[in-house]
């Protein structure tokens, strides 16, 4: 009798704890801990490497959906929605926010999040490099995980897998409800918003691409129609009839549709909007077409050969004043975008070569650009009003055994994360004019 007792307030307290454990903030690895740093490591915390709490960079973590508590100026938001690639990538995908978590993160199973056994190689090979040596940016001279900023881990939007509807609006409600607080940082300075104020940032660690549209509506609500600067190596401003069939209202918004619908509703800032790294095959001619009139224009992936100050001739004579290879992009991205305009910056992961870089992903192209050409093109685009960012489309279950498409796919975030940081909050105030 007294050891079933025994065994009853066991459970119980194990019990309590769990729950305790799932609905307490919890603080993450940047901030103090009750024992030592490493000496001479700048900081870096004594468990950087085999770990702690699984977000992305190590990021402090806070359940911002369930609670208004912690103010925050970057949040970075995850969510599952996979709507149009096949059961297998579906079921990948679902995975890749954990696993893009991984090459930032370290050994960890927490409340918020739950790292699977595969991505175990990558947190041992690729983990150490920010844990360890403290996440400074060498060649844009700025550490985001360090900084006057307050970055969090928000957790995951929930979303049903029954219905793509409801899928769709949860998303925009849950986004809008985290973009539409005061920030840490210049909570009541005059900002880039319609209200002419200041508002955080989201950065959303995704599934499929449909997830932009209803990130888009939630932007459109605080900013009216804003630039887009999409990296990917499809256009995704298909009409519905021409990719998919459109055999409901439903089924017409997925992965190659969602510009199109966007441009449609009025999300978009007209003839400021670009697209990077196309290199897709068309139905024809009218594809093309069809992207101009939704307000976009096109860096093709092959263009960072041709462009710059050389003989040219054909279809890129007109690029031959221009700067070569990743300068040349970066300079068109840039003339397109202008500075005064916010931008909201949306990278599909097939950006990147599926041969030699990234194969998760559900719709591969070959031909796409290294990793050190995108993080470059990335780079530069420094000083740019970014209001938000989401990656998308990787699906670890067609990864390599090193982890190669999640490590890169954490990289590039990394240096969105770190010219949102360097740039400071977008407000109109205390040094920080546009």
């Amino acid at each position: 009798m007294i050891s079933s007792t025994l065994s009853l307030l066991a459970l119980f307290a194990i019990a309590s704890a769990h729950s305790d454990h799932r609905q307490q903030a919890i603080a993450g690895p940047h901030q103090s801990l009750w024992y030592n740093t490493i000496p001479g490591d700048g900081g870096t915390q004594a468990d950087s490497v085999f770990s702690g709490i699984s977000t992305f960079g190590r990021l402090p973590y806070f359940p911002c959906l369930s609670s208004e508590a912690e103010k925050y100026d970057i949040a970075f938001i995850g969510e599952f929605l996979n709507l149009s690639i096949g059961s297998l990538v579906e079921c990948s995908q679902s995975q890749g926010l954990p696993s893009i978590l991984a090459p930032h993160t370290d050994l960890v199973q927490d409340s918020a999040r739950v790292v699977s056994d595969k991505v175990l190689a990558v947190l041992i090979s690729s983990s150490r490099k920010l844990g360890f040596s403290g996440g400074y940016n060498v060649p844009l001279e700025a550490n985001p995980f360090v900084s006057e900023l307050k970055v969090l881990d928000c957790g995951d939007i929930p979303v049903t897998s029954y219905d793509n509807a409801w899928a769709i609006r949860q998303i925009e409600e849950g986004h809008n409800s985290l973009l539409m607080r005061k920030p840490f940082t210049d909570a009541d300075a005059e900002g880039l918003s319609r209200a002419g104020k200041t508002l955080p940032r989201v950065i959303t660690l995704g599934g499929d691409h449909t997830i932009t549209l209803p990130l888009l509506r939630s932007i459109n609500k605080a900013y009216g129609p804003v630039t887009v600067i999409h990296f990917d190596s499809h256009l995704d401003t298909w009409k519905p009839k021409v990719f998919g069939g459109s055999p409901s209202q439903v089924a017409a918004i997925n992965h190659g549709t969602y510009f199109y619908h966007a441009a449609m509703e009025g999300l978009l800032k007209n003839d400021t909007n670009i697209h990077a790294g196309i290199r897709t095959t068309l139905s024809g001619p009218s594809d093309y077409e069809n992207d101009g009139y939704c307000g976009f224009e096109i860096v093709e992936a092959r263009e960072i050969d041709t462009i710059g100050p050389q003989q040219v001739t054909g279809p890129f004579e007109q690029y031959a004043d221009m700067p070569a290879g990743t300068d040349g992009i970066i300079k068109k991205i840039r003339d397109r975008v202008g500075t005064d305009n916010p931008v909201y910056l949306s990278i599909d992961i097939d950006t990147l070569d599926p041969a030699s870089v990234a194969p998760a992903t559900g719709t591969p192209e070959t031909g796409g650009w290294s990793t050190r050409e995108l993080r470059t093109i990335i780079r530069g685009l420094d000083g740019l009003n970014f209001i938000g960012a989401d990656i998308v489309e990787v699906a670890p279950a067609y990864d390599t055994n090193a982890e190669l498409s999640t490590m890169a796919a954490a990289d590039v975030l990394y240096e969105v994360l770190t010219i949102m940081v360097k740039k400071g909050p977008l407000s109109i105030s205390k040094g920080h004019e546009l």
